[in-house]
């Protein structure tokens, strides 16, 4: 039981540190929830039907993340998505967030709005907006249990709610796409990590840089590479490669690449025209995280209407 206490205790001096660089979930199907941290993909989505002009759809979506498995009070993510035209050049969408990590506990609730701006016949600039709040708490008797010192400024972290507001941009064409975005641009306090005592810090903003393009070899086969870009001040520089293969419209592989932090794969499934379900698996390459975790599951649900 000591052991297990020291290892958690370890994890949760890594995540505390963390903090004060990278403080936003991660997701390995960020190409099907991207309107969490880019509000210009409110309203963007459309279908194309053969012979037919493309449509905007609404789309409510579910992702359920479990990182590090196996450790007791890892992070677990759940996120639910809703996106939708309001008229013919905007789009609204909403984004629900929970977060626990550890002793951390916040909840994201936003609204996006967006703004298009016709390039030509097949290419797309939305502009977004993202506003709402978010509600954070620190468990501070979870540290002591551990061995954690906390500073006596923590004392005061508990039930605060914060403004939020974000900004992005979505270049969209027929088979590609490019999108820019910070969720949040205001500052919040938080824990951090100091000299192996927990202590009252500011959260950073992350700053989204990424892109995509489909590879058409016919009808039943369709290449799917994308990249995504986190940066974050005083923190390393993130990316997530992935490459994706669509068959026959129906079922989706791939491996992702996250730099330095681990590797996975996904898997689609398309049902019907209206619902599609997602796995995805992540082994870490950190030590010590490597040895003493089952790795991380991702779960995602989408409805199209």
């Amino acid at each position: 039981m000591n052991h297990i206490k020291k290892i958690v205790g370890v994890l949760m001096l890594l995540f505390i540190t963390a903090v004060t660089a990278q403080q936003d979930p991660n997701f390995i199907f960020y190409r099907y929830n991207m309107n969490v941290i880019n509000p210009a993909y409110a309203g963007s989505v459309v279908k194309q039907e053969v012979g037919s002009v493309p449509k905007r759809v609404t789309q409510l979506g579910l992702n359920l993340r479990s990182q590090w498995s196996g450790v007791q009070g890892a992070p677990e993510t759940q996120s639910i998505f809703f996106s939708t035209g309001l008229a013919k050049n905007l789009g609204f969408g909403v984004s629900v967030i929970n977060d626990r990590t550890f002793i951390e506990n916040q909840t994201w609730i936003t609204a996006d709005f967006s703004y298009k701006v016709k390039f030509n016949e097949n290419t797309n600039l939305f502009l977004g907006v993202k506003a709402g709040g978010n509600s954070y708490n620190a468990n501070l008797d979870g540290l002591t249990s551990f061995g954690i010192a906390a500073d006596p400024s923590t004392s005061d972290i508990q039930g605060v709610f914060n403004p939020t507001f974000g900004l992005g941009a979505l270049l969209q064409g027929e088979r590609f796409f490019v999108t820019v975005s910070v969720p949040n641009v205001l500052t919040s306090e938080r824990l951090q990590e100091r000299d192996g005592e927990a202590k009252l810090g500011q959260s950073r903003q992350h700053f989204y840089l990424g892109g995509g393009m489909d590879f058409e070899f016919s009808n039943d086969f369709i290449l799917k590479p994308s990249v995504v870009a986190r940066y974050v001040d005083s923190s390393p520089f993130t990316i997530d490669f992935t490459a994706a293969f669509e068959l026959e419209q129906k079922f989706e592989f791939g491996l992702n690449y996250r730099l330095n932090e681990g590797i996975g794969g996904l898997f689609m499934f398309k049902g019907t025209d209206w619902i599609d379900f997602g796995y995805a698996y992540e082994a870490p390459s950190a030590s010590p995280i490597v040895q003493t975790t089952n790795g991380s599951h991702e779960v995602v649900t989408r409805f199209t209407f």
